[in-house]
C-alpha cells in the first residue's frame, strides 16, 4: 500500500469512528484496534489496556443501543466497550458473524449476551480463544443440539406465545426468489412480554424500533457450547415474561455459571443497568 493511501485509510477510519461517537455508539474497541494495526505496521511498541474488551451482544426485540446505560457505566470504569448489531438471521450466521468480530480484537475479551444473544455467544465463544469469560444476562445458554425454542418451552410462564407475536414474511433478496419468515412482538404486548417495570410510553417507543428475529433462529440448534470450557456468570431476572426464570435457572446451573438474581423484566440493561454492569465486572475482574 503506497503512503499516501496508508494515510487516506486511516484518515477514513479516524472520520468513521467520531461520527459514530457523535451519533452516541461506543467506539474505544475500535480506536484501540486501530491504533494496534497501525503501531503493528509502523514497528511501534503496541499498547494494550490493562482491562478486558467488553463486548456486548443484544437478542430478538432490541438492539445494540439497548446496552446505553450499561455502556455508560462501563467506560466511566476504564472498560473498552463493544456493543455490536447482531443481525438476526439465524444462529450459525449469527454467531459466524460475531466471530469475525470478536477475531478482530487483540487482548481478553469478556463477552456478554442478552436473550438469543446468549445463544449466539455461546456458539462464537467456542472458536475464539482470547474469550476469558461468558455473561448470561438473561440469555440463553443452549447446550449441543439444543435450541432456543425447545428450551423456552422447557417451563411454563413464557409471555412470547403465538398470540403475542406478529409473523411477517419476508423477500430474502435472492436471485431464487426465497421468502424469510421475521417475528415481532405485537405493539399491545410488548410492554408485558419485554419490559414490564418500564413506563407505557418508553415501551411504545421500543415497540416501534424493535427489530425482528427470523423465526428459523428458533429452531436452529447450536453445534458448540462455550460454557463448557469458558467461565460464565449468569443473571437471572425473576419478572421475566420471555424466558421464565425457571429456566434461566436450569441453564444458570448446568454451566455451573456464577449466578446473581435480580428482580426485573427481561429488558434487565435498561431497567437495571447497575445490575448488570456489577455482575459484568465480577465476570472482568474474576478472569483478568
Amino acid at each position: 500500500m503506497s503512503h499516501a493511501r496508508s494515510h487516506a485509510s486511516r484518515r477514513t477510519v479516524l472520520a468513521l469512528a467520531a461520527g459514530a461517537a457523535l451519533a452516541g455508539i461506543a467506539v474505544p474497541a475500535l480506536a484501540a484496534g486501530t491504533a494496534d494495526k497501525h503501531s503493528a505496521t509502523t514497528g511501534h511498541t503496541r499498547h494494550t489496556t490493562a482491562k478486558p474488551t467488553v463486548v456486548l451482544v443484544h437478542g430478538a426485540w432490541a438492539d445494540s443501543s439497548s446496552w446505553g446505560d450499561v455502556v455508560n457505566r462501563l467506560q466511566a470504569q476504564g472498560y473498552p466497550v463493544l456493543a455490536l448489531a447482531n443481525p438476526l438471521r439465524g444462529l450459525a450466521q449469527d454467531s459466524a458473524y460475531l466471530e469475525s468480530r470478536l477475531n478482530g480484537i487483540t487482548g481478553p475479551v469478556v463477552l456478554v449476551g442478552h436473550s438469543y444473544g446468549g445463544a449466539v455467544i455461546t456458539e462464537a465463544a467456542a472458536h475464539v480463544p482470547n474469550v476469558k469469560a461468558l455473561v448470561y444476562v438473561a440469555g440463553f445458554a443452549p447446550a449441543k443440539n439444543e435450541s432456543i425454542g425447545a428450551l423456552t418451552a422447557k417451563y411454563p410462564g413464557s409471555h412470547a406465545t403465538p398470540d403475542a407475536l406478529n409473523v411477517v414474511p419476508y423477500d430474502t433478496g435472492d436471485t431464487g426468489g426465497t421468502k424469510g419468515v421475521d417475528i415481532y412482538i405485537k405493539p399491545d404486548k410488548f410492554r408485558d412480554v419485554f419490559a414490564a417495570a418500564l413506563p407505557q410510553r418508553q415501551t411504545n417507543t421500543l415497540a416501534a424500533v424493535q427489530r425482528p428475529i427470523d423465526a428459523g433462529a428458533f429452531d436452529e440448534t447450536a453445534t458448540a457450547a462455550a460454557w463448557e470450557t469458558i467461565p460464565s456468570w449468569y443473571l437471572v431476572t425473576r419478572d421475566d415474561h420471555a424466558i421464565p426464570p425457571a429456566t434461566q435457572r436450569f441453564m444458570a446451573q448446568r454451566a455451573h455459571a456464577h449466578t446473581t438474581e435480580v428482580t426485573a423484566p427481561h429488558a434487565v440493561m435498561l431497567t437495571r443497568p447497575d445490575a448488570v454492569t456489577d455482575i459484568i465486572r465480577s465476570a472482568a475482574t474474576a478472569t483478568r
